[in-house]
């Protein structure tokens, strides 16, 4: 009985004391940044994994594929994961919550952010680094010069914002257009896996052509509206941010525009053969 009190009491010692570790470094406020980085980036080994393990028991042509394409697969399964939150991320913050309302709070918006909005960043910042890291360890069978170019640019962007705590706003705006992610990578699956005759490739594509013109081009535009209207609270930032802010956006629309040209003649080309 003696011993079964001691170890009772060294196991809640032990809790205590993971307990006061997480809450004050983890989940304090200078650490914040760092462990939502850490966790984004095991979040993508998961999602990883069960994409893998889903993926070998459920899709019969699965295990028929080649090694790269089985990785390529099981990245693309990963990328989904996170485009799925960080547009909910996005749109709650962009167009749902006070944080970056004109008409509930006073003050610079360009420097507004909250502990909620830094996990969101860090989280992404994450995916950023593991996907980078992918596409770098095997490139160029993952994407060439343009998909390093596109994640070097939105990880020193969102890291800045969220280490920063500067135009926070405006990062989740960009970021609203990974919600085109999930329909391009459903085009790759059922090319893959034969479909590319199908309905659903078709519907697919629709899907892409109408998610990347709203989030990817008008979206776009609305932003530099807004940091047109805003420029006065744009240039108290500091000189770093207000380079990111005018120059990232920039290069990423033009990036999209033309990728936007590309899927508009792909589009065409489908239509046409089924004509």
């Amino acid at each position: 009985m003696a011993m079964s009190t001691e170890t009772a009491m060294a196991i809640k010692s032990y809790q205590n004391q993971a307990e006061a570790l997480v809450k004050n470094y983890l989940l304090a406020d200078p650490f914040i940044p760092y462990t939502s980085v850490l966790g984004g980036i095991f979040a993508c080994k998961v999602a990883n994994d069960l994409t893998q393990l889903i993926s070998t028991f459920y899709i019969k042509t699965y295990n028929g594929l080649t090694k790269i394409q089985r990785i390529e697969w099981n990245n693309r399964g990963m990328s989904t994961i996170h485009a799925v939150f960080i547009t909910a991320m996005s749109l709650y913050f962009v167009f749902w919550s006070d944080l970056f309302s004109d008409q509930q709070h006073t003050g610079i918006v360009t420097l507004r952010s909250s502990q909620l909005s830094i996990v969101g960043l860090g989280v992404s910042v994450g995916y950023f680094f593991a996907d980078l890291g992918m596409i770098v360890l095997h490139y160029p069978s993952l994407g060439g010069k343009e998909y390093v170019i596109h994640h070097s640019l939105s990880t020193i962007a969102v890291a800045y914002s969220m280490l920063s705590g500067e135009m926070q706003l405006y990062t989740y705006m960009c970021l609203i257009s990974e919600v085109t992610t999930p329909e391009i990578n459903m085009r790759w699956y059922l090319d893959t896996t034969g479909h590319k005759r199908s309905a659903a490739y078709l519907i697919n594509g629709l899907a892409i052509f109408l998610a990347w013109l709203v989030a990817r081009i008008l979206l776009f535009l609305y932003m530099f509206r807004h940091i047109y209207l805003h420029y006065d609270q744009i240039i108290q930032m500091s000189l770093l941010g207000c380079l990111l802010v005018f120059l990232v956006p920039a290069v990423l629309f033009i990036m999209n525009v033309i990728w936007f040209g590309k899927i508009i003649k792909g589009l065409k080309k489908i239509l046409a053969k089924r004509q």
